[in-house]
């Protein structure tokens, strides 16, 4: 039994953030389903690549779920989500604020139907503040949120971090906020609405960032591959390509010493603590840059890990796949799909010692409708039927 066993999901959402809200919520075992437009779905049904005519996109991010299609804007489609609201504990939506409203199906009239209800918006700018209507994307959020500013290398230009960080963060704090809410409900007996904004998650992801400009008044820049604050943590260029190194403490770093024959370079008054190293940083960086290009990735690889030196080669993606640390964690996980066939995807990151979290296909369009709207509003064949034929389902 998995956590969420038995709470129910209404997932509105589209594209990503909300999406990956539903599918943290459906791999921890809730009962998700996903209401798609007639004929359409998901604009990411139509994102490559394709496997058979199906996105693997959208395989990746809608697993574990029910797809119903429902035309939220006919009159019978409202009042067929209105009676399926009655049944299920949380709605998860990502459109525009006030769009819901617009509808007639916003927070305010879905909690009357079911004082239970959990709704979990995530917008770009949130229901709050002088930019709540308007559109978002990752890049946009990126950019508007700082976090392109330090990101790439110095000199260089502001970077896009490679994966949709402002999208998938906020799917993730989604998430937490309806657990919250759930946990809160336990106690209360009342639902609660979860606002996350994208904006506001990347700037919760900035760490250090804020600190260091709020404390010292410099502007924080782009770094490459080093940390601001801890010295060394960052690549270096080998013989035949780049290592990361990371000596988080002095320990690591008499460690590190040590382990490329340099031991003498633990007690040199310039690098003894991490804050003179962060002083003498050009001097620290030219030492270990002559010493590291004298072999290769895998011999230094060898040698700080014997050594006890956190390090890693900078893998490739097809590397990743097959790495053994991330396939004994299940991360990499096949998936047998209707239409597509098997596919590989990552797995879920949260394990239990009870039972981990199983890992199923993402539903074809429509593929649930008629069972999911037997099972909670008894819907017969005949009307199903005439419901299809006029567009509402």
């Amino acid at each position: 039994m998995l956590p969420l066993s038995g709470i129910k999901v209404l997932d509105l959402s589209r594209v990503l953030a909300g999406p990956y809200c539903g599918m943290i919520l459906a791999d921890l075992g809730a009962y998700v389903v996903k209401i798609e437009r007639p004929g359409r779905g998901d604009d990411s049904r139509e994102f490559g690549p394709f496997v058979n005519g199906e996105s693997a996109y959208f395989m990746s991010i809608n697993r574990n779920k029910k797809s119903v299609t429902l035309n939220l804007k006919s009159p019978e489609g409202k009042e067929i989500f209105k009676e399926l609201v009655k049944h299920f504990d949380v709605v998860v939506e990502n459109f525009r604020p006030g769009t819901m409203e617009k509808l007639g199906l916003g927070y305010d009239v879905l909690k009357k139907i079911n004082s239970r209800l959990i709704y979990a918006a995530s917008s770009g700018f949130g229901y709050t503040g002088p930019y709540r209507e308007r559109p978002a994307y990752d890049a946009i959020i990126q950019a508007m949120g700082g976090l392109m500013s330090i990101t790439g290398f110095p000199g260089g230009k502001p970077t896009r971090v490679g994966a949709s960080i402002a999208d998938i963060a906020t799917g993730m704090f989604c998430a937490i906020g309806v657990l919250a809410a759930l946990v809160k409900r336990q106690v209360t007996g009342e639902g609660d609405m979860v606002d996350v904004a994208m904006l506001d998650s990347v700037v919760a992801l900035l760490e250090n960032a804020i600190a260091r400009y709020e404390v010292t008044g410099e502007l924080p820049k782009p770094l490459g591959n080093r940390h601001p604050s801890i010295f060394p943590f960052e690549s270096f260029e080998a013989q035949d390509g780049d290592i990361i190194i990371a000596a988080g403490n002095d320990e690591l770093w008499a460690k590190l010493c040590r382990a490329i024959g340099k031991e003498e370079l633990a007690n040199d008054p310039r690098f003894r603590t991490n804050q003179l190293r962060g002083q003498n940083y050009n001097e620290m960086k030219k030492i270990l840059d002559d010493i590291i290009k004298t072999k290769t990735v895998e011999e230094w690889i060898k040698i700080l890990e014997d050594a006890g030196v956190p390090c890693s080669p900078i893998n490739t993606i097809d590397r990743v796949v097959q790495h053994p640390q991330v396939l004994a964690r299940d991360m990499i996980v096949k998936v047998r799909h209707a239409v597509a066939g098997e596919i590989k995807m990552p797995g879920c990151p949260i394990k239990f010692a009870s039972e981990n979290p199983k890992i199923g296909p993402a539903p074809i369009l429509a593929e649930h409708t008629e069972e999911v709207l037997k099972e909670f509003l008894g819907i017969g064949d005949e009307e199903l039927a005439r419901l299809k034929a006029s567009g509402v389902i």
